[in-house]
């Protein structure tokens, strides 16, 4: 699924790099953490692995294909879903969705059979016509999340999905990853929420100050560290101290 080595970048006007000599690989087919502090490169990395950042050094192989040469490749079978909800609040949920899809040049009747699959299946069916302004956190995650499923990617990065959403919002959105990556997709996601990735992930990459820490499954992690979650093991590694 990926192959990155040494990978490194420096905003301008940065004291230290946000992502520094930073290399993992991951196979096909799992549900991968990306997990560190606040500002730890996460959001940088998941950048260059969509190709949203390409000013950087290292070698990044997604699904086979090289990032620097082969992105527009990598843009038709990776979808990306932001921490910041990316859907424009006076459109209603439907117009979004068919905005969205129409970027992908989907079959139009494809597309709107697409849409209400979603819309069902995230249970968002009997509000297509609400603008987003009207709706709820949640509601706002779960289009959110659709709107980059539209394409049908085989890879989905999912940047703190779960975050401010209400308990049943969170379940269906974890039981939906776990259905979408058992269809045979991979899915790689950033949570601050350690319990939840301890419980939905295959494997888990910890990175800090832009470097890797550790990468394994969370059982081998959580026996390695000689500790009882997940969460000891971060904190074991990352330190006590407040990041901001």
């Amino acid at each position: 699924m990926l192959c990155v080595n040494n990978l490194y970048k420096k905003y301008k006007n940065a004291d230290t790099p946000s992502v520094n000599d930073l290399s993992f690989t991951f196979e096909k087919g799992k549900i991968i953490g990306l997990l560190g502090p606040n500002g730890a490169g996460k959001t940088t990395t998941i950048s260059i692995l969509c190709g949203l950042i390409n000013q950087f050094e290292g070698d990044v192989k997604v699904l086979g294909y090289d990032i620097r040469t082969q992105a527009n490749i990598i843009r038709g079978i990776v979808s990306v879903v932001p921490q910041q909800i990316a859907l424009y609040p006076t459109l209603s949920c439907y117009e979004n969705l068919l905005y969205y899809g129409k970027l992908y040049n989907i079959n139009a009747s494809k597309l709107k059979e697409t849409i209400h699959q979603y819309l069902d299946d995230f249970g968002l069916k009997d509000h297509l016509h609400k603008q987003i302004k009207h709706y709820s956190g949640g509601m706002k995650r779960r289009a959110n999340i659709i709107a980059s499923l539209l394409n049908h990617p085989h890879l989905l990065i999912l940047d703190e999905p779960t975050a401010g959403v209400d308990v049943h919002s969170r379940s269906m959105i974890l039981h939906f990853l776990k259905q979408y990556n058992a269809a045979g997709n991979s899915v790689i996601y950033t949570s601050h929420l350690l319990e939840e990735a301890e419980t939905i992930c295959d494997e888990v990459l910890i990175i800090d100050n832009g470097k890797k820490i550790v990468q394994g499954s969370p059982e081998a992690l959580i026996t390695q560290y000689q500790t009882n979650n997940l969460e000891n093991v971060f904190i074991k590694l990352t330190g006590n101290q407040v990041r901001d």
